[in-house]
């Protein structure tokens, strides 16, 4: 199903500049300009729209954009409008009838902004309600995107705030103690600011009502603080749920704990549709340290500080509450550039035919969960989407040898019976003797250097899970080098050997047993850096 306004004929893209107070991003950048042309779009910018994002006019013009003077040239040329921002009432009015819009508009909050779109007989996609629990939909998460941006930069707020260090130090003038850093909320921006935190030297602790991420917080340097009190918050789509009162009480005995405590306070607690609840109270803030910090970044829905101001920066009872709702523009570069891929993302999945027309097709779950007005008529909320069956697992036969024989050996056995157990010892011992018996000398030592070798190579091969069998094989290929040096004393024997043995075909195949040996080692140790790269920041 295509939108009313599809016709054929590749679509304008407008990027104007946002006209909220405060606001310095842009919906797109030059590199993506470039990108959305060769999907076959044209793309309109208003002139200055990047200036406050540190993107000229120039390099939009140089990226293929048409630069285009004043919001209403640029509203009334554009099929299609890139905004970071809601519209506003002018802005819709200068909207061209059946157009398209694709930004933040929080349909909840905003019932009368969604009216107006409707009567503009307009298609809305508002990038806040993407489905987030769809995997192919984490291309298009603005709302992650941003929120990674804000987290980090949080915590350099705190730290320009704080008035010491961030990690420890011992000078000749005397000790400096780390600065203790409480993260209230764990989801992507609190992660990002655990991260970041934790990079900077603090001890980092922080809390989430969803048990499930206490691995990510350590696995970042923090250290999960628990409630003491048994429930379970995961609420979907990437979001918290609204706690018991049994919960959130023991919740606050444990942040008053931490407020006594801690240097800075860093909280990120948010319910999708409602205001922001309040964790911290104007009590804990009196508790706390003179000179500590508190950086509440849900303060443009209220706070999650009782004493929060939103949009200042404010100093209460010895404590700096920072409560600024412009932290995604603080950087807004970066913050522009993520936006702008996302939104490019969106755009593919929308023109899949690169003729610059767009196919709003609402049988895509991640489409349909987006569009909140379609040709006028308002769309939101969207039916929850179909996601895939959790596969269901057979029940293991009550024959699990015979079902080994029927699906291959990949599957892992049942430990082997006692009998068969002493039947193959018996027969492997029976061998051993008569090789032993039979064999010279020289050989008997080759060959239990043999059976050595194929029992380690049993142990650590193949007893390992498949998972580990990349890194192990690297490493083994390494130090393959024992094979060179047995190499290098067959094609260079003891002259009184010489005589006594075939020495071309001898020297031959140790000659090409040197050169794999020497890819073995020198791969080895290739893959083996590659894979330890993967760990180092």
């Amino acid at each position: 199903m295509q939108t009313g306004m599809t016709t054929g004929t590749a679509r304008r893209i407008g990027v104007p500049r946002e006209i909220f107070l405060g606001e310095k991003r842009v919906a797109t950048v030059p590199d993506v300009v470039e990108k959305l042309i060769k999907l076959g779009f044209s793309v309109a910018i208003e002139s200055g729209a990047g200036e406050l994002a540190n993107f000229s006019d120039d390099s939009y013009r140089a990226a293929g954009a048409q630069v285009i003077d004043g919001a209403a040239a640029l509203w009334a040329a554009s099929d299609i409008v890139f905004k970071v921002r809601g519209p506003t009432a002018d802005e819709i009015g200068l909207m061209r009838q059946g157009g398209a819009l694709i930004g933040f508009i929080w349909p909840a909050q905003n019932p009368d902004l969604m009216q107006l779109l409707a009567a503009k007989q307009a298609t809305v996609l508002a990038i806040d309600a993407l489905p987030r629990m769809l995997s192919r939909a984490q291309k298009m998460d603005a709302l992650t995107s941003m929120a990674g941006v804000t987290g980090y930069r949080a915590v350099i707020e705190a730290a320009n705030a704080f008035g010491r260090f961030f990690n420890g130090q011992i000078t000749a003038a005397g000790k400096v103690p780390p600065a203790k850093v409480f993260i209230a909320g764990a989801g992507v921006a609190g992660l990002a600011a655990i991260g970041t935190a934790a990079s900077l030297g603090a001890i980092v602790r922080a809390n989430d009502t969803r048990a499930e991420v206490a691995d990510q917080v350590t696995s970042l340097g923090g250290e999960f603080v628990k409630v003491d009190y048994v429930e379970e918050g995961g609420g979907g789509g990437g979001y918290a749920k609204v706690m018991s009162e049994g919960f959130q009480q023991a919740q606050r005995e444990m942040y008053a704990r931490q407020a006594k405590e801690v240097d800075i306070i860093i909280t990120t607690a948010l319910i999708p549709g409602k205001p922001a609840p309040k964790l911290i109270s104007a009590e804990m803030v009196r508790s706390m340290k003179p000179g500590s910090v508190i950086v509440d970044m849900a303060a443009e829905q209220g706070g999650n500080c009782e004493l929060t101001e939103p949009g200042q920066s404010v100093v209460k009872h010895g404590v700096t509450i920072v409560g600024y709702t412009d932290l995604a523009s603080r950087l807004a570069k970066q913050s522009s550039t993520l936006y702008g891929s996302n939104l490019f993302r969106l755009a593919e999945e929308l023109c899949k035919t690169k003729d610059g027309v767009i196919n709003v097709n609402m049988e895509d779950d991640a489409i349909r969960g987006l569009t909140v007005v379609k040709d006028g008529s308002i769309t939101w909320p969207a039916p929850a989407p179909k996601l895939p069956a959790v596969p269901v697992v057979a029940a293991k036969p009550i024959n699990a040898p015979a079902a080994k024989k029927a699906h291959g050996h990949g599957a892992p056995s049942e430990p082997m019976a006692g009998n068969k157990l002493a039947i193959m010892f018996g027969v492997s011992a029976a061998l051993f003797w008569f090789v032993g018996a039979n064999a010279p000398a020289a050989f008997l030592a080759h060959f239990t250097v043999f059976v050595l070798a194929c029992f380690v190579g049993y142990m650590v091969v193949w007893n390992v899970k498949p998972a580990l069998h990349t890194p192990l094989m690297s490493v083994t290929n390494a130090i393959s080098s024992i094979i060179a040096i047995g190499a290098l004393v067959q094609i260079a024997p003891p002259l009184a050997e010489v005589t006594n043995r075939p020495e071309t075909w001898i020297r031959g195949l140790a000659a090409v047993g040197i050169v794999l040996t020497a890819i073995n080692m020198f791969g080895g140790f290739a893959v083996t850096q590659r894979m330890l790269a993967m760990f180092r920041k």
